[in-house]
């Protein structure tokens, strides 16, 4: 509770209503009750504080679940049931198979021989590859003996808690000897068992110290940029509040010592207050008090409930439901909806994020004729879909009933016996890593390094060639329902220099034969001169896959005679056996057989991206917001992906990779990067303006510079390292706020913070941070808002996160229709709110002049109280909730509409100054036309209708009316609840003003009711009815002719869309449709094996076997949507 009444008192307005209300409990200087403010604004503080107190036990609710998680840990010689929470260093751990990992350990022993274990990292880094750690020698031998293990008394000295993933430093001191610890020893939290049946471990770090939560950064209390402004337009309002009171507090010191002493005789003072100046005194304090309603304590409950109504709609829309794993999206902060209306930078996650992290085996080339398109009779090429007969694969008892090939032809050519073709899928069964285990008769579970790998031992299984099982020295495969085993010679392993993989084997006829896949640039460089004619056949085909965002991959064949594999394998064991250089004379040793291969072909594979993500980033993009990619992956697969969802495209001018592993490398790539964005824009423009300024932006004085074309930079994690430094992030974020899309490889989960961080410093833009793994936490807390994904990596980022939903793709409708409209509705509603309460109050101010400022209200005091409680606020609060400029389909198909939030359009200081000049115009109007018409003016009976209590009716009648039509000019989109709020709140007001004017209520209540009768009189005048009627034309006549004249002579693109939207209600909805352009590359999609070095050595070493047995589409929908707007322009007439 202090903690959150110390977060209200940060708005500026809750500590100057609090002190409004110590001044009101001063009757010398009080003209209304002190209840009027304290019960308001006890209102305010409960409501925010339950919503506060919600949404943190929400959270808390999710946090126990995981601090309440059972782990079975070592005590007094047993293994218990023992909550994470309760978890500490030291305590000896045991982990099953597809457990997570309780706490950073040190892997002591595993059910896996040589205490081998293997873990999916997906929760740390987003890789779902596995990984191999194994426990020192000394303490495998342990087991699973728990006697030994509760014995084990070895001392850990290591590094401090840190939030290095791939770094451990430590030693072990155990029975007078000391052991080296590194990375590949410990198992950090977040992880998960896999294909490991037990493990025991000990625990280093527990808790906030672990590796993950290190990573996690500071949860901050985040406020939008409008709470911000408000703070601002607080403190001005109070400034311009003392100015009136200081002016009124003079004329009172000037009016008492002239005029005042005159009238004691009649306005009898029970203390009299000789000084004039005290007198002032007195009197600028109950002006304040008296003028406070500027800034009425209602609009901050408003806000609060127009925020939860926007939360809600979110909620309930079906939109953004997802069936498959019933999963709705959720507001988790309900206090940032409007802000999901000014983003201008996205920061998102890869994998799990945009992809949906499953590798399908998609098209093939086979000695220079492609698989995998479906054609139609007369030979043309046709679109897969729901209607599409995929083969069938029935005939193999071993398939895998998930995978699914659309093209015949290629398993008529395997049932038709083609050697080449069996040839290719026989490598693909044989070059890998992959390790296999049958769990019941005919089911294979694969366990993958990576999910490339699976894919094509997956394709080839399904084709025939069934990977079965594999030791040291054998691989097992099912050939068309045969049973053969190859004899493993040698595995030349993938690492990111080579690109490419290498086995061979020697068949059961005594053939030995090499294997070989990898990229085909690496590749084709290392075939025999006669594939020259098929080289350049399989590359037209490369560069169609690559052109639909495929990942490629060469394959190529090598037949060896013994005499040269024994004479290249004495070479072989020399540079493992090498004590200097081992690794350069090993791929020498590689370099050696690996050429004059004949080449078999290519796959490609497609890393399926999550539905509808090519077209929300379409969307966002001409939507003015700027996506960057933060991934732990590599390069090649973070770019692979940028193909495929069109973020990067061949069309770019220029695509910037910076790789430097060293400070002075990194800023001299930046800075040819700068040179060339520049250089290249001077000759594009041949002397024309090659840079524009955009807009000031809205938070500072910080100018954008834009380049004209479209530029690309990647940068790998290493040099982000450097290029964060204090003395590099200008230039970094200079370069990459120039182009239009950034990708951060292999970043860790600080970097993608520290580069959200870098943005919001230097760039004041909102950020969006969107991610699904624990890895993604640290960024989603740093953003202004945070998305977490209901993803395949757990539920972390979700439970940090301010919005949750299941697809990428909600995205666009979250941004361009939710958050849009929130934008729009909070800053109308603000707009309002501020000119309805200027209009209110200063009625006062001018009346101080005419009643010798005596701090006289002109209305009563019921009606003070009653005003923005119940006579005006329904009718703002349904237009705050339910107002829409556009639909939402024309929100989605005019992603330029969302510029506005951006640029901070809808509400800014300058919009502030036209609202209080509105409302200043409002109370003069409001006050003068009575006064005037009322000056020795009588009514129809002949009687003087000039009084005081008259005036106040016909002033406050007005004013009802008035704010009543301006918010009916205001509201774009009417329902049957704003005419309702509107229609209603007048009829409240008339029934409330007679009920209390009555006889029967000033009867009870004579001195708190002493307008008996008034309104009865007033209102039956019809000078009244026309003063009335005369005061609201004149109010509300200026703001209908500027709408008019400005709509019809400079129209907006919101007014060109609505004319659009009205003239379209009269015919039958257009359609609207998107082309996809497929796209011709010369770029080579990277295959990747894995972000490390492959599990070649560890295989043959035996350690790991157990006895298992074109032009993109998006700027073709960017000039549609600028020639929609320019024939806007042309013809502000709709002609249908």
């Amino acid at each position: 509770m202090p903690v959150n009444l110390f977060e209200q008192f940060q708005r500026a307005a809750n500590a100057y209503f609090l002190f409004l209300l110590i001044l009101q409990l001063i009757p010398e200087i009080s003209s209304l009750s002190w209840f009027t403010t304290i019960v308001p604004l006890m209102m305010v503080f409960t409501i925010t504080a339950v919503k506060d107190a919600t949404d943190d036990c929400f959270r808390h609710k999710s946090d126990n679940q995981v601090n309440n998680r059972q782990a079975e840990v070592l005590i007094d010689g047993r293994l218990q049931n023992e909550k994470w929470m309760n978890v500490r260093p030291g305590d000896i751990i045991k982990l099953e198979n597809n457990t997570f990992v309780a706490a950073d350990l040190l892997l002591l022993s595993s059910s896996e021989p040589h205490g081998l274990c293997y873990i999916e990292t997906a929760e740390l880094d987003g890789e779902t590859n596995l990984k191999v750690r194994q426990a020192l020698p000394v303490t495998s031998e342990l087991g699973a003996d728990i006697r030994r293990l509760a014995e084990f008394d070895g001392v850990v000295v290591c590094e401090p808690p840190n939030n290095k993933l791939d770094k451990f430093t430590g030693v072990l001191f155990w029975k007078d000897n000391r052991y080296s610890l590194n990375n590949e020893k410990m198992l950090l939290r977040g992880c998960v068992l896999r294909n490991t049946g037990w493990c025991f471990g000990m625990v280093i770090f527990a808790g906030p110290d672990t590796k993950l939560m290190q990573n996690s950064g500071r949860t901050k209390f985040k406020r939008t940029s409008i709470d911000r402004l408000m703070n601002t337009l607080v403190l001005w309002i109070f400034g311009f509040l003392v100015c009136m009171g200081i002016i009124l507090a003079i004329g009172n010191s000037i009016w008492e010592q002239q005029v005042g002493a005159h009238f004691r005789i009649y306005l009898y003072w029970n203390e009299v207050v000789n000084s004039s100046v005290f007198s002032g005194f007195l009197t600028f304090w109950s002006y304040i008090i008296i003028l406070n309603s500027v800034v009425p304590i209602s609009l901050y409950v408003s806000v609060e409930v127009i925020r939860l109504g926007h939360s809600y709609f979110i909620n309930w829309d079906r939109k953004m439901y997802y069936p498959k794993k019933d999963t709705p999206a959720e507001v988790r902060t309900t206090t940032l909806n409007e802000e999901l209306g000014q983003i201008e930078y996205i920061f998102s996650d890869k994998t799990g994020t945009i992809t949906q992290n499953i590798m399908t085996f998609n098209k093939c080339s086979i000695n220079g004729k492609t698989y995998g398109d479906v054609y139609d009779d007369l030979g043309r090429k046709t679109a897969i879909n729901e209607k599409t007969v995929p083969v069938d694969f029935s005939f193999n008892p071993l398939a895998d009933r998930k995978f699914q090939f659309y093209d015949h032809s290629l398993i008529e050519s395997i049932k038709l016996g083609d050697s080449v073709v069996h040839e290719f899928f026989r490598l693909l069964s044989l070059c890998h890593t992959v390790m296999s285990e049958e769990k019941n008769a005919g089911e294979l579970i694969y366990q993958v390094q990576s999910p490339d790998e699976g894919a094509l031992v997956t394709a080839a299984r399904n084709f025939g060639f069934i990977f079965k099982s594999r030791t040291p020295e054998t691989i097992t495969v099912e050939e068309m329902g045969k049973l053969v085993t190859y004899q493993l010679l040698a595995i030349l392993d993938f690492n990111n220099i080579r690109k490419r993989m290498s086995v061979i084997v020697q068949t059961p006829d005594g053939q030995i034969k090499l294997y070989c896949k990898g990229a085909d640039t690496i590749l084709f460089e290392r075939l025999h001169p006669s594939n020259e004619e098929l080289m350049d056949l399989t590359s037209d085909h490369l560069e169609e896959f690559a052109g639909e965002g495929l990942r490629t991959l060469a394959l190529a064949y090598k037949n060896l005679t013994e005499e040269h594999f024994k004479e290249w394998f004495k070479i072989l064991q020399e540079a493992n056996t090498s004590l200097d250089s081992r690794n350069e004379h090993l791929a020498a040793a590689y370099e050696e057989i690996e050429k004059d291969m004949m080449l078999l072909g290519a796959t490609a594979i497609e890393d399926k991206l999550q539905e509808g993500v090519t077209e929300t980033i379409a969307s966002l993009s001409l939507a003015n917001i700027k996506i960057w990619v933060l991934t732990g992956d590599k390069q090649e697969t973070a770019m692979n992906i940028g193909y495929s969802c069109h973020m990067l495209t061949d069309t770019m001018n220029e695509i910037f990779i910076v790789a430097g592993h060293t400070v002075m490398k990194v800023r001299e790539e930046l800075r040819k990067a700068k040179e060339h964005l520049f250089g290249q824009s001077k000759d594009l423009s041949n002397g024309h303006v090659f840079c524009e300024k955009m807009q000031e932006s809205k938070q500072g004085a910080v100018l954008e510079e834009t380049v004209i074309g479209d530029y690309a930079l990647v940068i790998n994690g290493h040099s982000l390292a450097h290029a964060l430094e204090a003395d590099l992030e200008n230039e970094f974020v200079e370069v990459a706020c120039m182009c239009k899309t950034v990708i951060c490889c292999r970043a860790t989960p600080l970097q993608k913070a520290q580069v959200v961080e870098l943005v919001k410093k230097h760039r004041k833009a909102v950020t969006l941070a969107i991610g699904d793994g624990a890895n993604d936490i640290s960024m989603i807390k740093s953003a202004h808002i945070g998305i977490g994904i209901s993803g395949e990596e757990g539920m972390q980022a979700v439970l940090a996160s301010d919005y949750s939903f299941a697809q990428f793709r909600y995205l666009k409708q979250l941004l361009l229709v939710h958050g849009r409209w929130s934008y729009f509705r909070m800053c109308k509603f603000l707009c309002y709110f501020f000119y309805k309460n200027f209009s209110f109050t200063l009625v006062h101010f001018w009346f101080g002049f005419f009643c010798g400022f005596s701090a006289q209200t002109v209305y009563d005091q019921w009606f003070i109280t009653l005003f923005n409680i119940v006579y005006a606020s329904l009718p703002v609060l349904a237009m705050g909730l339910f107002d829409q400029d556009v639909n939402e389909q024309n929100s989605m198909d005019y992603a330029k509409l969302y510029e506005p939030g951006q640029l901070n359009l809808l509400f800014n200081k300058r919009k502030f100054f036209i609202c209080i000049a509105h409302g200043v115009y409002t109370s003069f109007a409001l006050f003068f036309i009575p006064y005037g018409a009322f000056y020795n003016t009588a009514g129809e009976d002949g009687k003087h209708i000039a009084d005081y209590q008259s005036f106040a009716v016909t002033v406050a009648t007005s004013l009802v009316i008035v704010v009543s039509v301006q918010i009916a000019l205001d509201t774009s989109y009417w329902t049957a609840i704003n005419r309702f709020f509107i229609l209603g709140s007048i009829a409240v007001y008339f029934a409330i003003l007679f009920a209390m004017h009555s006889d029967g209520i000033f009867v009870i209540f004579p001195n708190h009711f002493p307008f008996v009768g008034n309104a009865r009189n007033s209102l039956s005048q019809i000078s009244v009815w026309l003063v009335i009627l005369l005061t609201t034309v004149i109010s509300v006549m200026p703001v209908i002719t500027f709408r008019f004249l400005k709509e019809d002579l400079n129209p907006t693109l919101i007014d060109q869309v609505r004319k659009l939207q009205k003239a379209r209600r009269k015919q039958k909805p257009l359609q609207n449709y998107m082309r996809q352009v497929s796209r011709r590359s010369s770029r080579r999609s990277a295959y990747a094996f894995s972000h490390q070095e492959g599990f070649g050595e560890l295989i043959t070493s035996g350690k790991n076997m157990t006895m298992h047995n074109s032009i993109s589409w998006i700027e073709n929908l960017r000039k549609k949507t600028a020639e929609t707007v320019n024939s806007f322009s042309s013809d502000r007439t709709v002609k249908l």
